[in-house]
């Protein structure tokens, strides 16, 4: 009989290999023994982690072709979401999974030698920081973002990593027209416009969610980001 979890997926056009369905159960594995020393997550339940974080990191299928993105990086990753349930999907792309906090770094580099995830980095760090380094800036085709911090502060951090033609995606909860309104002035200032804004339920469940969509219309000027710690303190 097919889980709930594959019955999800379907609903989203994504059909899992023998493999990727064990790196998804070792994956659950490994981030419920870790989180009992450290805090990754507050849900545990297997159907509910399938659903609230590997689930809804895939949900971004329904607002861009995956397939076609080569480079990816994904801006407070915490325990992996969604950079590392996208990566296992789709093989092909090369993620970054940045994130402020050493151990939880530490935890995602197990993660993906023990389920034998390749082309993939983790950087420990402020996106802020890295955001200046020519290595990183202005290189992705791809920039996600599940952390939780208003629009205007995620796209400070986030589009200065896109190419121009690049598309960062925010995943939001419920009604957000508000905060896109109040992020409308720093998306231009770095030189982004938005695409879309797409809300929709989750697969099989009355969650509902957005994915902000915008896309990288021009150079970020050298100024953005502002220093570590200024653009959550004093949005745009």
């Amino acid at each position: 009989m097919e889980d709930k979890f594959n019955k999800q997926l379907k609903k989203l056009d994504i059909y899992l290999s023998e493999k990727q369905k064990w790196q998804f159960k070792k994956y659950y594995e490994l981030l419920t023994e870790w989180n009992k020393v450290m805090n990754l997550t507050g849900i545990i339940d297997y159907d509910e982690v399938n659903e609230k974080h590997f689930v809804d990191s895939l949900a971004i299928v329904k607002s861009i072709e995956l397939k076609k993105v080569n480079e990816m990086i994904d801006i407070g990753t915490g325990a992996g979401f969604p950079g590392i349930p996208l990566k296992i999907v789709f093989p092909q792309m090369h993620v970054v999974l940045l994130d402020s906090l050493n151990k939880r770094v530490k935890f995602l580099n197990m993660v993906i030698e023990e389920i034998g995830l390749q082309n993939i980095d983790t950087l420990h760090g402020r996106a802020e920081d890295y955001a200046r380094q020519e290595k990183y800036r202005e290189r992705f085709d791809l920039c996600v973002s599940r952390a939780v911090a208003n629009l205007s502060t995620l796209c400070e951090y986030c589009i200065p990593y896109l190419r121009i033609g690049g598309i960062f995606i925010s995943y939001k909860s419920g009604n957000i027209e508000e905060e896109l309104r109040n992020s409308s002035r720093a998306i231009k200032v770095l030189g982004g416009e938005v695409e879309k804004n797409i809300i929709f339920q989750l697969p099989e469940t009355d969650i509902s969610r957005s994915f902000i969509k915008i896309k990288k219309r021009e150079s970020t000027k050298k100024e953005y980001p502002r220093k570590a710690g200024i653009p959550a303190k004093e949005p745009m």
